[in-house]
């Protein structure tokens, strides 16, 4: 059987006339459709998220990720009151496997946040984007290593070209960007163990923050108590904003899980160019950040690399496919 664009199934063809097929090959559809739509709406939010970072930049990164993790609990444990899902939640607590992937994911999720605000507040925007640029390429390696996606001879090619960007950039820029391999590698790992974790993406996000949140709440306290801290004691606007870190959490990993479960990671990939986008883009156009040669032959080589990927993914599917006959 093949596989179509989105990895699922394709569903091999019958008699217009036959209903019951067609209305079988459109339920079989609907978990990549669903997936897509996900995928879309999370990464269109992650590429204008650091509009929301700008506005806070002048507080510490360490409490804006403080104040990420205490609002994405309340509103996610207000989440689950509603739908009546606690018991789910302490049962994947309760199975070994399963709690120790989410204390791994949530160590990889909150180092992917932590270097993102940093990024934004210190003038980086344009590093982290290249990061996610290369996360795609991640994702396929990872795929590939421990998933057993093949991995074809054009896959191969971009990913050795986006290698060869990095290494451009290091050389020709001066300075190693560990802010850009940091963020592909995390969250890369992240999506892989998010894809083979048995829980469903609310019980899964609840119990990440949750483990964060003990720690979360020590810095506030303290930062408080010392007064280092911007929340209720620096302008309303702040503690706005602040609060304001649970939707801007909470939702895009809610729809980014829910999309990891349902689709390839390289199709996760493929979707994922429209944050970097968009961080590039701002970065750039708003932020006036100093875009140089090194950075124009670097992202050459990521974007020709995505480029060869992205027509790979899409003309495999239709070469794989078998040629119809008529009889």
């Amino acid at each position: 059987m093949t596989a179509d664009s989105t990895g699922q199934p394709a569903v091999a063809q019958r008699p217009t006339g036959d209903r019951t097929t067609d209305a079988t090959a459109h339920a079989a559809g609907a978990p990549a459709r669903a997936g897509v739509a996900y995928g879309i709406a999370a990464y269109a939010w992650w590429g204008l998220v650091p509009v929301y970072f700008k506005a806070v930049a002048h507080v510490p990164a360490l409490e804006v990720l403080a104040h990420r993790v205490i609002w994405s609990v309340v509103l996610l444990a207000a989440l689950i009151v509603l739908k009546s899902r606690w018991r789910e939640a302490a049962s994947a607590m309760r199975r070994r496997r399963t709690a120790v992937t989410l204390l791994v994911t949530t160590v990889l999720i909150a180092c992917n946040w932590l270097i993102f605000i940093y990024a934004v507040a210190t003038d980086r925007l344009l590093e982290a984007s290249l990061g996610y640029f290369i996360n795609p390429l991640v994702n396929v390696l990872l795929g590939f290593v421990f998933l057993g996606e093949r991995l074809r001879r054009w896959q191969t090619i971009s990913v050795a070209l986006a290698a060869v960007g990095v290494l451009y950039l290091t050389l020709g820029y001066g300075r190693f960007p560990w802010i850009a391999l940091a963020l592909a590698a995390s969250f890369g790992l992240y999506g892989l163990l998010r894809k083979t974790a048995p829980v469903d993406a609310l019980i899964g996000l609840t119990v990440e923050t949750t483990l964060l949140l003990p720690l979360a709440l020590a810095y506030v306290l303290i930062a408080g108590a010392t007064g280092a801290g911007k929340f209720a004691a620096g302008s309303w606007s702040d503690s706005i904003l602040l609060v304001s870190a649970g939707i801007v959490t909470a939702v895009p990993l809610l729809w980014f899980t829910n999309a990891a479960r349902r689709l390839r990671l390289a199709t996760l990939g493929f979707l994922q160019y429209l944050a970097p986008t968009g961080h590039f883009l701002l970065a750039v156009a708003a932020y006036g950040e100093t875009f140089t040669t090194a950075h124009l032959l670097a992202f050459g080589c990521i974007w020709t690399a995505l480029a060869i990927y992205s027509i790979d993914t899409v003309r495999a599917p239709r070469a794989a496919a078998p040629v119809a006959k008529d009889y």
